[in-house]
């Protein structure tokens, strides 16, 4: 069994769904961080769902409030995500949010 630490980044410049982390075949992830960070000026919302094996959807946040030129951590536990499962998100507004996710890969 192999452990990897890793860290998963996006720019969202557009308001279209994103993939962020894809959990590869026969590998679950523990994500500790998901940091969202807004460098506008205005206020915006980010959406972040979980897509399973079986292309169902999941939110984990709806419409989640990012404060103008502010960093918000979204997670307050750890997030499991298993193999073939999909984080995503999606933006309100293009070009103002960047998102890291620090996760540990356990294969």
């Amino acid at each position: 069994m192999a452990n990897n630490y890793k860290n998963s980044k996006v720019d969202l410049t557009a308001t279209t769904v994103t993939t962020l982390y894809t959990a590869p075949a026969a590998t679950q992830a523990i994500v500790k961080s998901i940091l969202v960070s807004n460098d506008t000026g205005s206020e915006t919302t980010l959406t972040l769902t979980i897509t399973d094996s079986a292309s169902a959807v999941f939110s984990v946040y709806k419409l989640e409030s990012i404060g103008a030129l502010s960093t918000k951590e979204l997670l307050i536990q750890p997030l499991i995500v298993m193999e073939s499962e999909i984080l995503k998100l999606t933006a309100t507004s293009a070009n103002a949010l960047h998102v890291i996710a620090s996760y540990l890969e356990v294969t």
